[in-house]
């Protein structure tokens, strides 16, 4: 059989509680080698358009 609460859980004591489940990340950025931008960790580079050394995506100068 199923135990129930003796006493009521309040709301801060609640929210306390689940205060660490709903934190957002902040996302690691890592330096481009080739151009020096900032970047998402393996993954290509947004302006320069190279991947771990190699020209992935052509980009337009």
């Amino acid at each position: 059989m199923a135990i129930v609460p003796k006493r009521k859980v309040s709301k801060a004591r609640r929210d306390k509680r689940r205060s660490n489940v709903w934190k957002l990340s902040v996302p690691v950025l890592t330096k481009c080698p080739q151009c020096g931008e900032y970047k998402m960790p393996h993954r290509v580079c947004s302006s320069c358009g190279y991947y771990k050394g190699r020209e992935v995506v052509k980009k337009d100068a």
